[in-house]
């Protein structure tokens, strides 16, 4: 191992984008991550060859290109004689962090030599000491397509020391396997921790060099718009009905008709194609009156019992998740029930969200389950599940959390003024929400994020990393119109805006107040 390199934990691709995501909401920029990087690897370059030595800096279109621009820049401004050859033309620059620093390089065209190679034939004979792989970054995969499989080759060929920035060109940073062509280089320069794949890719990475760029592991606990990204699922034009999910929310009873109705109306706005509200036949009928949106299955008797199973069934397996306890009540029929509705869950193997209700009778038989398990408390709930008092201590509330996770092998999504999120293995704090979001219902409006996010696939704990922070997000955005004159209903109305830009909560955060 380097005299740099750490054996701590790694990080894959999508969770290092969503961190650098994260970052920019808690207020450091992407270009002063891009700065801190291009510099790091100038400071690793000038470590090891002397000023007057020649470097050629090839460069992709993306932020791994911007990275090698900032090089270029101090590696100029610190006596080196550089050379950027760009792979592909300068308007094709997308990413925006990467095209402020080239048109910074701009200036100093006369101390630098560049070149802009949209074509293969086009690549120059070019000899230099150090040669910097800075042509894609930690998301590219598959095999490498012209000009970047001809530079990448010229790159090997190069009697240079072969320095890759972040990851080599050609090297899946989460697999560590290459088809194909990729950069054999002698260091590789990696950021804030080693990329999960690299360890494996010895024979491309060289030695492996790990540099901070401003990130503080703490940013690491904290929920924000990336982990929105990495939940958030892509449409197709092609796409049909049911692609996007199919959540069977149980619940309700003849006292709460509204909180089935808020989880699935929450649910549909967050994305999934269809929800199935299952309640007793007079709460469903009051529900299919006021919507036409939502689909009700009306189970017979007043209350959830033994009759409705199999009924029950059937939804489960047409559902590709799960979420039950709103509104359910707590008769001595319905508690017996939900145990023998979790066990049809179990064998049809559908992801659960446990809520309210639900949770209270979950509490009497509580056990790990076979599927993805997602658990959503309040203070009060959670002592019920597990007979304690979750501490005011938020350190001792994390562990707490994370012991009970554990156990269960659950995902805990403790409410409070401060969300705690663990699977008993990773921890997230979410900061998002306010006051106002006492009122009742608003927990009702998180079961449906979080379980229309299990409906679409998503990891148990991603769900709810993610629900937890747009629902609070949400909120905030109410706050900000309405003050603490808010109800559940808002907050569903503001959820598309949430997910479609979720780091535009910044500017609700940045005008105070708002959020815990």
């Amino acid at each position: 191992m380097s005299r740099n390199e750490q054996t701590e934990f790694s990080i894959t691709s999508r969770e290092m984008r969503a961190l650098e995501q994260n970052a920019e909401y808690l207020g450091v920029p992407r270009l002063q991550l891009m700065e801190n990087a291009g510099h790091a690897v100038a400071l690793e370059v000038a470590s090891r060859f002397k000023p007057g030595s020649s470097v050629a800096v090839f460069c992709g279109l993306g932020g791994n290109g911007g990275d090698g621009f900032v090089a270029a820049r101090h590696l100029c401004a610190m006596g080196y004689s550089v050379t950027v050859l760009l792979a592909g033309e300068a308007k094709e620059i997308a990413d925006k962090a990467a095209l402020q620093n080239w048109i910074t390089l701009q200036a100093l065209r006369g101390s630098i030599a560049i070149q802009e190679i949209h074509d293969s034939s086009l690549i120059p004979r070019i000899e230099a000491q150090v040669a910097i792989d800075a042509l894609l970054g930690i998301g590219a995969k598959g095999s490498l397509k012209p000009p970047i499989l001809q530079l990448v080759k010229r790159i090997n060929l190069m009697k240079a020391f072969r320095v890759a920035v972040d990851v080599p060109t050609g090297v899946n940073a989460d697999t560590g396997e290459a088809e194909g062509e990729a950069v054999k280089a002698d260091v590789t320069i990696t950021f804030h921790r080693i990329k999960h794949g690299l360890k494996k890719a010895r024979e491309f990475t060289g030695e492996l060099v790990v540099k901070d760029i401003g990130l503080p592991r703490s940013f690491e606990r904290i929920a924000g718009p990336g982990d929105v990204s990495l939940v958030v699922k892509t449409r197709q034009p092609h796409a049909h009905k049911g692609d996007f999910g199919k959540l069977l929310v149980i619940g309700g009873s003849e006292t709460f008709t509204g909180a089935p109705q808020l989880v699935a109306l929450a649910a549909l706005r967050t994305g999934v194609d269809l929800a199935y509200i299952a309640a007793p036949e007079k709460t469903a009928q009051a529900i299919a009156s006021t919507s036409p949106d939502l689909i009700t299955l009306k189970l017979k008797g007043h209350h959830l019992n033994p009759d409705n199973v199999a009924e029950l069934k059937e939804y489960v397996e047409k559902s590709t998740a799960v979420a039950m306890g709103p509104g359910l009540g707590l008769h001595r029929e319905t508690r017996r029930v939900v145990r023998l509705v979790v066990e049809a869950i179990e064998k049809a193997g559908k992801p659960l969200l446990l809520d309210a209700d639900g949770l209270k009778a979950f509490a009497e038989f509580k056990k790990p389950l076979k599927v993805p398990l997602v658990l959503t408390p309040h203070s009060g709930e959670y002592a019920i599940l597990t007979g304690v008092k979750p501490p005011e201590d938020l350190q001792k509330r994390i562990s707490e959390v994370q012991k009970t996770a554990s156990r269960l092998r659950a995902t805990v999504l403790l409410k409070g003024t401060v969300d705690i999120i663990s699977d008993g293995c990773r921890s997230k704090l979410n900061f998002t929400g306010n006051a106002g979001m006492t009122v009742g219902g608003t927990g009702d409006v998180l079961s449906g994020i979080v379980g229309a996010f299990l409906a679409q696939g998503a990891d148990p704990f991603e769900a709810a990393v993610a629900g937890a922070f747009v629902n609070g997000a949400s909120g905030d955005f109410v706050f900000e119109e309405k003050g603490y004159h808010m109800v559940a209903t808002d907050l569903i109305e503001w959820l598309p805006r949430v997910l479609n830009d979720p780091i535009s909560h910044l500017k609700v955060r940045k005008a105070g107040g708002a959020t815990g």
